[in-house]
């Protein structure tokens, strides 16, 4: 098989051969995009409305939503970019370093989550701790969720780059105008259910790019064999050179991958990060609640297939892709696979599915961000008691202020040639620490209100230091990015836990009754309701759901173990 060469120059290379089929399929899906945004803006009466859906969506609405949240544009040009960079390692950011997590979530965390009533997550640390975890908490979510809507508003650049030749800095700025006009129309209604639609226009997206692709390079036969001879055979296997001590592409052993991602980092992102969970607690129930993250478990142990083909296939046939001075970076690999391999009207299907990625991704995080500084840090701290429609009002404020801080965190995001290790670094400073101080205090009666505070500013802390000191200054030698994000998780985890044991020793815990429904062991009214008609159904039995999720992704491995 031939390796294409690309021409010299970056805009040539990366410009879509695009005709007016593409952009009539383009603007044919803005107009709906809009049209669901207006149609939502009708049941928007209070700021539950706007913020929780009023707490009313069926579980296949939000469970198709939650997963079309993660799946942004961020997760398709990022991980595509991962594979080029790492190989066939990608999978263990789904079936270790996510569906176990969305497990864990949906069984036991979604009942004190949705049974304590909160609005947020950094609200139920109001409950179980202080005032002064929950206003940490927010401000550090309220930063996290703008910076990573820049990684989303930055990918969508690439996109438009590509698509219109347009500088980086319009396409940011245009497309932030355009998801701030239909998110504040409708609140997180008009972002659920563009979510579901978006969902499907993905997928159209990206089973046209992976099929050409490995077509171009003679089937996985074909690709697997060249990237043995290029990269050596670790770099199309999982777990391939992963031993302590040995060398492998992704600069990870397995305990790093099974401690830092498997755990820490999985389980710090799906179980605290506001974004996703924010679609669970909008469904109209508990059941349905539980089985929202469930239900997305089962696409999202195929969809890596749809990511880390494209990226396998982008490194076989550019292996200069991400190399120093070269103008292909790995955040490319998509880009140029459409610019290569589709044709007109499907390349108009494939770009409307990136777009759709980046509005998906982009909305969970501005929606997410306007409920949190609304109610968490506003409506609680700054202005209270107010009418409801004053804090409706503000939220869509917030909004527009959001969208622009997201716009400036977007060229912060353009310094990094593979935006899915900046992702897995923010992660492991601000969900991480999160992550520790809620499954303490879910699980430890004794975890006192001030040890929350300082457990949650000790993690995060030390994984910054781990990170911008410990890695950045060669203090000790850590092969890549994604190797020193694993490690800043663990970091961050363990002084969190530590801190939080040692502060509760010495400060005195709540009274028992206060901890009612917000401790495991502990129950409250809100956390039990009567099964609807039909809950015996094997799919709406959560338990059945999740341990299926996680057979199915244990045995996924098994083709790629070595």
């Amino acid at each position: 098989m031939q390796t294409l060469q690309p021409p010299t120059s970056l805009a040539a290379e990366l410009r879509l051969p695009t005709n007016g089929l593409d952009y009539t399929i383009l603007a044919i899906y803005f107009v709906v995009v809009l049209g669901i945004g207006l149609a939502a803006r009708r049941s928007v009466k209070t700021s539950l409305d706007f913020f929780l859906s009023g707490r009313s969506l069926p579980a296949w609405i939000t469970g198709l939503a939650f997963i079309s949240a993660n799946l942004a544009a961020t997760e398709i040009l990022g991980m595509a970019a991962n594979s080029a960079q790492y190989g066939a390692y990608t999978v263990h950011w789904y079936w270790i370093g996510a569906i176990p997590a969305m497990v864990f979530l949906g069984l036991v965390m979604m009942p004190f989550y949705y049974g304590s009533k909160v609005r947020s997550v950094p609200e139920f640390l109001l409950l179980r701790f202080d005032k002064w975890a929950h206003l940490l908490s927010s401000f550090l979510f309220a930063f996290a969720a703008i910076l990573i809507a820049g990684v989303n508003l930055y990918a969508l650049a690439i996109v438009v780059e590509a698509l219109l030749g347009w500088p980086q800095w319009v396409a940011i700025v245009v497309a932030g105008a355009f998801v701030l006009a239909y998110i504040t129309l409708g609140g997180l209604s008009s972002a659920i259910y563009n979510e579901v639609l978006q969902f499907f226009v993905i997928l159209a997206a990206l089973i046209p790019i992976s099929y050409l692709g490995l077509k171009k390079v003679g089937g996985w036969d074909g690709l697997t064999h060249k990237l043995d001879a290029t990269h050596g055979h670790n770099f199309t296997t999982a777990w391939g050179g992963t031993g302590i001590g040995s060398a492998n592409p992704l600069g990870a052993n397995w305990l790093t991958i099974v401690l830092g991602l498997g755990f820490v980092l999985s389980f710090g992102y799906w179980t605290t990060n506001f974004a996703e969970v924010q679609r669970a607690l909008s469904a109209k129930n508990l059941s349905a609640a539980q089985r929202t993250p469930l239900i997305a478990a089962y696409p999202k142990v195929f969809i890596v297939f749809l990511v880390m083909i494209p990226g396998l296939v982008a490194e076989a046939l550019v292996p200069k892709i991400g190399t120093p001075g070269y103008y292909l970076q790995y955040n490319h690999a998509i880009p140029y696979l459409m610019r290569t391999l589709l044709p007109n009207g499907v390349l108009g299907i494939a770009v409307t599915g990136l777009l759709a990625a980046f509005m998906a991704g982009m909305a969970a995080n501005v929606s997410s961000f306007n409920t949190v500084f609304t109610n968490d840090i506003w409506a609680k701290y700054v202005v209270r008691h107010r009418a409801d429609e004053y804090y409706v009002g503000f939220g869509r404020l917030i909004t527009v202020l959001g969208v622009a801080a997201s716009v400036g965190t977007a060229f912060l995001a353009s310094s990094f040639s593979n935006i899915m290790s900046y992702l897995q670094t923010l992660f492991s400073f601000f969900n991480v620490p999160m992550f520790v101080v809620f499954i303490v205090g879910m699980f430890w009666k004794k975890a006192t209100p001030k040890s929350g505070f300082w457990g949650l500013l000790a993690g995060t802390v030390t994984a910054m230091l781990n990170y911008f000191w410990i890695y950045k200054q060669g203090i000790i030698s850590i092969p890549s990015d994604q190797g020193a994000n694993f490690v800043s998780a663990i970091a961050g985890f363990v002084a969190g836990a530590v801190v939080m044991f040692a502060v509760s020793l010495f400060t005195r815990p709540k009274p028992a009754e206060q901890l009612e429904g917000l401790v495991y062991g502990t129950t409250s009214p809100g956390m039990t309701e009567p099964p609807a008609a039909g809950d015996d159904a094997w799919y709406r039995r959560p338990a059945l759901l999740g341990w299926g999720a996680v057979v199915l992704a244990a045995l996924c491995y098994i083709p790629f173990a070595f």
